[in-house]
């Protein structure tokens, strides 16, 4: 077995999360309908109790509107049937999906700026319909136009009429939430499918859509999403079919890569990341690091040991936690509810980290799939796993064991502007 040192680690969250002061609202157990063909998903799903806005809470400030739009964005993910998942987002669906790109957008706007008032999510919706609408002086009969130039006007549209283009990087936030991308229409290559696809779904309604058409989703940091002709698509073509399930996934993945607080050595995975800032990975290898990637992984931990949130670079917790959350309520991969357990680990709510932990290797160890350690990062992955488990087991088994006076809360009174 690989050992590692259990060092007092400096502990992030103020005394009012402590253990005897914890203590989450009913409020906080959002039940989400999740479509499984697995008994421990099910079981997993139904018994979530996030942690993210009850902190909040405790530290005084007021998240109903965050847990609104959290509420909003379960109903919406709630309607998901395993076919719907996995239906193209060119379809017509029982699922709105720029109405939930908002809920996420209206949630994380709450979280950050503290506002007495809410994302005006219906406001915006009525900014995507017009979108549609004034499209239709562009629009070319069906017996002037091909149905490739019936996308080529949609594009013309959109990307030269409408300047639309994809963001120089997703790194930065306005490129991430939809309300910021239909006022600065500079974003990622999800949120620009999200409005192309409304944009189809409403011409649809209207019956000038008169072709099956279908949007090729890029998977490089420049192209834009293009439309095409399903009939005349290529086998080549599947692979950057969006479906209405991956697409929110990949909403949330951007944000959660985006507002990880660890965010040296991009070789490594968010997990690692945050297992080597925590002292979790064997570092018999550290020959291989550069100092350069360990001072920032130490300066990471230092900004988030004092509440430091200046740079969209250093990430966000709060925002992070939100991103991981609304994942887990959405897929219920395993490996979601292993990243949330770190995270919570780094805001020093242990109890919390070790549950969230024990329901990842419940659901790991229950899947029919047979896991392959491939490649060294996924055995670096289960060491630090196996390490982060034994910490906390520890931890929580030390008696007298009391928070330090100076810990202070990064998560609250750190209001920050779009």
């Amino acid at each position: 077995m690989r050992s590692f040192t259990l060092s007092p680690t400096p502990l992030s969250i103020a005394s009012i999360f402590s253990k005897s002061q914890f203590c989450p609202f009913s409020s906080s157990r959002l039940l989400c309908h999740v479509d499984s063909n697995s008994s421990a998903q099910r079981h997993i799903a139904g018994d979530l109790n996030f942690v993210l806005h009850d902190a909040l809470n405790a530290s005084g400030i007021d998240t109903t509107h965050a847990r609104e739009a959290r509420e909003q964005f379960c109903l919406q993910i709630g309607r998901f049937t395993d076919i719907e998942k996995e239906t193209s987002i060119c379809i017509n669906r029982c699922v709105d999906l720029g109405r939930t790109a908002l809920y996420i957008a209206a949630e994380d706007d709450s979280l950050v700026s503290h506002s007495s008032v809410p994302l005006p999510v219906d406001d915006f919706i009525t900014r995507l319909d017009d979108l549609s609408m004034d499209f239709c002086p562009h629009f070319s009969p069906k017996y002037e136009s091909s149905p490739e130039k019936f996308l080529e006007s949609i594009e013309r549209f959109l990307y030269v009429h409408k300047g639309f283009r994809r963001a120089n990087t997703n790194m930065e936030p306005r490129a991430l939430y939809l309300h910021s991308v239909l006022t600065h229409r500079s974003g990622s290559a999800a949120m620009l499918s999200v409005i192309y696809s409304e944009i189809l779904k409403m011409l649809r309604l209207w019956t000038l859509l008169y072709f099956d058409a279908e949007i090729f989703f890029p998977h490089d940091a420049l192209s834009l999403p293009k439309g095409y002709h399903k009939q005349k698509s290529k086998e080549s073509d599947q692979a950057h079919i969006m479906t209405s399930g991956n697409l929110l996934v990949e909403i949330l993945n951007d944000l959660k890569r985006a507002f990880w607080p660890f965010q040296h050595d991009h070789t490594k995975t968010l997990f690692l990341r945050a297992a080597t800032a925590a002292n979790c990975v064997d570092r018999s290898d550290f020959v291989g690091e550069s100092g350069s990637q360990i001072a920032s992984a130490k300066a990471a931990q230092h900004r988030l040991d004092r509440g430091v949130w200046t740079s969209v670079r250093f990430g966000d917790m709060r925002r992070c936690l939100s991103a991981c959350e609304r994942l887990i309520l959405l897929k219920n991969d395993a490996n979601e509810l292993r990243d949330y357990s770190i995270l919570l680990y780094h805001c020093g709510l242990y109890e919390q980290s070790l549950e969230y932990l024990k329901k990842y290797r419940e659901l790991k160890n229950s899947s029919t799939q047979e896991t392959l350690l491939s490649n060294s990062l996924s055995c670096l992955e289960e060491d630090a796993v196996n390490n982060l488990m034994m910490r906390l087991n520890l931890v929580l088994m030390e008696q007298g064991w009391t928070r330090p006076s100076y810990a202070r809360n990064f998560l609250g009174n750190n209001s920050e502007p779009w």
